[in-house]
C-alpha cells in the first residue's frame, strides 16, 4: 500500500470512528421529549413548522422574526423533520445528533486539509464530539440552529481552504454562498470573516510576521482584508437583521436593568468560567443566571489577570507557536456576539455558546501536545495515555450530562441543583407541575418566582390557585387581593377570591367578589357555579342573575 493510500485510509478510519463514537454516545436522546422551553415555540406548538415544507411555510420562514430571531434555514430544517417524522421528538433529537457527528468529521477534514496533521486533527475533532459542554447544543431540539449553522461554518472554511490552495472566482463564491447559508441558520457566525483572517496567518501561511511592517507585508495584509469585505458585508447585514428581530421580540435587556460596567465585568468572568468548564466540566446547567450582587471585585480582578496573562502568552508565542494565538483569538473572538455586551435573554452565560468557540482552545491543546511529544517517545506515549484517559472521562461526563436533558423536569431540576435561586427554572417547574396537577410541589416554586417578580399577575393568579387546591384558602385569598390591587377588572382573580372565601365559610364576603366577576365577564362559569353553591348552602331561593356592565381581558390563570 502506498503512503498516499495509507493516509487516505487513515482518514476514513478516523472519520468512521468519530461518527460511531458520536452516535453511540448521543443515541439515548432518541427517548427524550420536547422541552417546555423554546421547543414549543420552535416545533411542538408551532403550526407553521408542523405543517411541514409548504410554500406558505417557506414564505413564513424567510419573513418571520418569531422567537426573536431571523434564521429561515433553521425553520426549514424543523419543517423537514415534521414532514418526515411528525412530532416524534426522538427523531428530531437524532437529526441534531447527525449534524453533530457530521460537524466532528468536517472539523477533522478541515484541519487535516489545512495542516496535513492526522492525529492532531483527530484529537481536536474527538474533543469537539465528546465534550459535555456541547450536550446542550445537541440534546436540545431548539438548538438545531447551533449544529446546523456550524455545519455551514465548517463547509465555508473548507471551501475557503480550497480557494486558497487554488484561487478562483467559483471557489470564492462557493465559500461566500455557504457563509450566507450559515448566517441564515444562526447569526452567531458573524465572526467567521475574522477567523478566516486568523487562518490566513496559521495554518494557511498567507500572512507572516517575519516581514514586519514592510511595504510588501502591509500590501499583502490589505489585500487579505479586502478579500474578506464581502464576508464582512454579509455579517453586517445579518447583525442588523438580528438586532431588529431581537428588538421586536423584546429579547434585548435594557441598560437600566444591566449596566454596561456590570456587563463588562461579567464578560471577563464568563470567559474564565468557560475555560474552567472546558477543563473541568462540572455543575453544568441549562441556565446560569446573572450573579449581580455576588460578583465580587476580587473575582473580576482575578478573571482580568487570567485573560491578560493568556493573551500575553499567546502574543509571545505568536512566531514560534502560531497555533496558540490563532486558537486563543478564535475562542475570544467567536464568543463576542454572545458574551453579554449586548444582553439578550436572562442568562449570564450558556453551554451552547461554546459550540464553536471551544474549537480554538482544542486546536491550541492538540498542537501543543504534538509539539511537546515530537522526538520524545516516552513523552509521546505518556501523553497519548493521558489523552485517551481524558477523552474517556469526557465521554463519561457527557453521558451523565445527557441524562439531565431527558425532559423538562429533569433539565430544570438539575439547574436548581447547580443554581438554587434560578428564577427561570422555578418558573418553568411551577407551570409544569401545575399542569400535571402536582399542586403541592408547584407551590414553593411559585413562591420563589414571586420573590423576584412580586407583581407578575399571571404568576400570582396561578400561585393563588395552587394554594386553593392544596387547602390553604386564607393564604390564597391574600394572593388574589394582591392581584386585584394591580388589576381590579380581573374576572379570574375576582372569582378565585370568592371561592377562597367560600372555602373558609365566609359566604358574605364571597358574594360581592363573585358578582363582580360576572359583571366583568358574564361567561365566567366558575363565579356562576360558586354563587349556586352559596345559594344551596343557605337553602334560599335564587335571586335574579347580576347584569354585566363591562368586560375586560382575562389574565393567565388556573381555573
Amino acid at each position: 500500500m502506498t503512503e498516499e493510500r495509507a493516509t487516505i485510509w487513515d482518514g476514513y478510519v478516523v472519520g468512521a470512528a468519530l461518527v460511531a463514537l458520536t452516535l453511540a454516545l448521543f443515541w439515548p436522546v432518541y427517548g427524550f421529549e420536547f422541552l417546555r422551553l423554546d421547543d414549543n415555540a420552535y416545533v411542538s406548538d408551532n403550526a407553521h413548522v408542523q405543517a411541514g415544507l409548504t410554500a406558505t411555510g417557506i414564505a413564513w420562514a424567510f419573513t418571520t422574526t418569531h422567537a426573536a430571531n431571523w434564521h429561515p434555514l433553521t425553520w426549514l430544517s424543523h419543517m423537514l423533520d415534521c414532514q418526515f417524522f411528525g412530532l416524534n421528538a426522538g427523531a428530531h433529537h437524532l437529526t441534531n445528533v447527525a449534524f453533530h457527528a457530521a460537524n466532528a468529521v468536517l472539523l477533522f477534514l478541515l484541519l487535516r486539509l489545512m495542516t496535513g496533521a492526522l492525529w492532531r486533527s483527530a484529537l481536536v475533532a474527538a474533543l469537539f464530539a465528546l465534550h459535555p459542554l456541547h450536550v446542550e447544543s445537541v440534546a436540545w431540539i431548539s438548538e438545531r440552529k447551533d449544529v446546523l449553522s456550524t455545519l455551514f461554518w465548517l463547509l465555508t472554511m473548507l471551501a475557503y481552504a480550497r480557494y486558497v490552495a487554488r484561487p478562483g472566482a467559483r471557489r470564492y463564491l462557493a465559500a461566500l454562498a455557504l457563509f450566507a447559508l450559515g448566517l441564515m441558520a444562526k447569526s452567531m457566525l458573524v465572526t467567521l470573516p475574522c477567523v478566516l483572517l486568523l487562518l490566513d496567518y496559521w495554518p494557511l501561511g498567507r500572512i507572516t510576521l517575519e516581514d514586519g511592517l514592510s511595504r510588501a507585508a502591509v500590501g499583502r495584509a490589505r489585500c487579505l482584508v479586502l478579500e474578506k469585505v464581502p464576508f464582512l458585508a454579509l455579517s453586517a447585514v445579518s447583525s442588523l437583521i438580528t438586532m431588529v428581530a431581537q428588538q421586536r421580540g423584546s429579547a434585548v435587556v435594557s441598560q437600566e436593568l444591566l449596566g454596561f460596567r456590570y456587563r463588562l465585568a461579567n464578560a471577563a468572568v464568563a470567559y474564565v468560567r468557560y475555560i474552567g468548564k472546558m477543563v473541568w466540566p462540572h455543575d453544568l446547567a441549562a441556565i446560569y443566571m446573572h450573579p449581580r450582587d455576588t460578583l465580587t471585585a476580587s473575582e473580576i480582578g482575578a478573571a482580568l489577570v487570567v485573560l491578560v496573562l493568556l493573551t500575553v502568552l499567546a502574543l509571545a508565542l505568536a512566531r514560534r507557536r502560531p497555533y496558540f494565538i490563532v486558537g486563543w483569538l478564535w475562542f475570544v473572538g467567536t464568543l463576542v456576539p454572545v458574551i453579554g455586551l449586548v444582553q439578550v435573554g436572562s442568562q449570564a452565560m450558556a453551554d451552547r455558546y461554546t459550540y464553536v468557540p471551544l474549537t480554538g482552545l482544542f486546536i491550541a491543546i492538540a498542537w501543543a501536545a504534538g509539539d511537546v511529544s515530537t522526538g520524545r517517545l516516552a513523552v509521546r506515549n505518556t501523553l497519548i495515555t493521558l489523552l485517551v484517559i481524558a477523552l474517556g472521562v469526557l465521554a463519561g461526563s457527557t453521558a451523565r450530562q445527557l441524562r439531565h436533558w431527558r425532559d423538562t423536569e429533569t433539565v430544570f431540576a438539575q439547574t436548581l441543583r447547580v443554581a438554587p435561586d434560578s428564577f427561570l427554572a422555578h418558573k418553568v417547574l411551577a407551570e409544569l407541575l401545575m399542569g400535571e396537577q402536582r399542586f403541592e410541589e408547584a407551590v414553593p416554586h411559585y413562591a420563589k418566582v414571586l420573590e423576584v417578580t412580586p407583581d407578575d399577575v399571571g404568576m400570582l393568579n396561578n400561585y393563588g390557585a395552587a394554594l386553593l387546591l392544596t387547602g390553604q384558602p386564607s393564604q390564597a385569598a391574600e394572593v388574589f387581593r394582591q392581584v386585584l390591587r394591580h388589576t381590579p377588572a380581573d374576572a379570574t382573580a375576582q372569582s378565585n377570591l370568592g371561592v377562597a372565601f367560600i372555602e373558609q365559610g365566609e359566604f358574605e364576603k364571597a358574594t360581592p367578589s363573585l358578582n363582580r366577576a360576572l359583571e366583568i365577564d358574564p361567561n365566567c362559569d366558575k363565579a356562576r357555579q360558586a354563587l349556586v353553591l352559596i345559594r344551596q348552602a343557605r337553602q334560599v331561593p335564587a335571586p335574579h342573575e347580576p347584569i354585566a356592565t363591562s368586560r375586560t381581558g382575562r389574565s393567565e390563570a388556573q381555573e
